[in-house]
């Protein structure tokens, strides 16, 4: 390995230190928790509605998906 690919140039050393050291942004996390809660709930009530349990509407779909999300937000947040 040359001395610029082990990190002694005064380049980061790797991904992991850039990782560690990164907050991040809040609001990643929260799009992607809506958007895989959405995905979610409304595979859940397609699956139900193929059982002819329950019916795929907006309405079921985005009631759903708030409960999860609640759900998802309080439990990384606890």
């Amino acid at each position: 390995m040359s001395d610029d690919q082990k990190g002694t140039s005064g380049d980061p050393k790797g991904i992991r230190e850039g990782v560690e050291g990164s907050k991040g942004d809040p609001r990643v996390v929260l799009l992607l928790n809506a958007v895989l809660s959405g995905m979610f709930a409304w595979t859940a009530f397609w699956g139900l509605q193929l059982l002819d349990i329950a019916e795929v509407t907006a309405t079921n779909v985005a009631s759903l998906a708030l409960i999860v999300f609640a759900l998802t937000y309080v439990t990384v947040l606890r």
